[in-house]
């Protein structure tokens, strides 16, 4: 893409980001529901599981999310709650790449935004990685607003800033795998496994399961893997780590990676993908809808 393509086409993001600022978020998000989805939110009386996630931007608004939403003040959180040895050490945290001292940086790493659902920077070898190209993704990065692209509240206050994590890959998967616990008042129902990711010429791969490691047959933005993946090591341990962080939460989606025989947490996602993401078949939208209680003290 020329310069002056990509200066347009962020010219054109950057106005209809712009333009969101001033539409009320439930107008929005109706609006927006209808297209994703097929059929119009219920607010007065959600039902499914993308209903009641857009029930929860527009009325659950516990402060505590800014936190936790922000890949690197939620890792003194977490710490606390089940201990520092779970949580990937920070190399480094700057508000502007000018700020990166480059060379400190270990020969593989990973650099990501606090704030935002993007923005990140993979190094597998520092002596061929294209730092120009980096800066420029950081910089796109820092000057999003993530809670414009669909009203997800705790992102609209989180202090944008780059993080530096070590690069992790599991020796025995040649990857490393995802797995993100749903879980409902501190119970985990349900996870999927992200398999694939960043593989070359290979789209990511969801393979969901139940709360003992049975295979559901459901897809939801991605197609399953050809084999489901083989249920990991420390399942058990990773299912009662999300429980734990989950407790407080009507809803949380908990993530974690297992690499090398250790167990490292990934994220909390309060809106799974935006809450309007198909399920197929459909009716798990619904039986996870039952799963998720709203709170009466809104």
């Amino acid at each position: 893409m020329s310069n002056l393509k990509t200066i347009a086409v962020g010219f054109l993001e950057r106005r209809e980001l712009l333009k969101r600022r001033f539409v009320r978020p439930e107008r929005y998000i109706r609006k927006l529901f209808y297209a994703r989805m097929g059929y119009p939110l219920n607010l007065a009386c959600p039902v499914t599981y993308n209903e009641k996630l857009q029930w929860l931007k527009l009325y659950w608004h516990n402060p505590v999310l800014t936190t936790l939403v922000d890949k690197a003040a939620v890792k003194d959180y977490v710490a606390e709650k089940i201990g520092r040895e779970y949580i990937i050490p920070t190399i480094g945290l700057w508000e502007r790449p000018q700020e990166i001292d480059w060379e400190a940086l270990p020969r593989q790493f990973v650099l990501k935004c606090t704030h935002d659902s993007g923005g990140l920077v993979i190094c597998r070898d520092k002596e061929s990685f294209d730092r120009g190209a980096a800066v420029r993704v950081l910089k796109k990065s820092l000057r999003h607003n993530y809670y414009y692209e669909g009203f997800e509240w705790p992102y609209k206050n989180v202090k944008p800033r780059i993080l530096a994590e070590p690069y992790l890959e599991d020796v025995a998967t040649k990857e490393l795998r995802d797995y993100k616990f749903f879980c409902f008042d501190g119970e985990v129902k349900a996870l999927f496994v992200a398999t694939d990711r960043g593989k070359a010429g290979e789209d990511v791969k969801f393979d969901f399961f139940d709360a003992e490691y049975n295979h559901l047959p459901i897809k939801q933005g991605h197609e399953n893997a050809a084999t489901p993946p083989q249920r990991p090591a420390h399942f058990e341990q990773m299912k009662q780590l999300a429980a734990t962080l989950s407790k407080d939460f009507p809803h949380v989606r908990v993530d974690f990676y297992e690499a090398n025989g250790q167990v490292y947490f990934g994220e909390m996602t309060f809106f799974h993908h935006g809450g309007w993401t198909k399920f197929d078949p459909a009716q798990w939208d619904y039986t996870f809808g039952e799963w998720l209680k709203l709170p009466a003290d809104v």
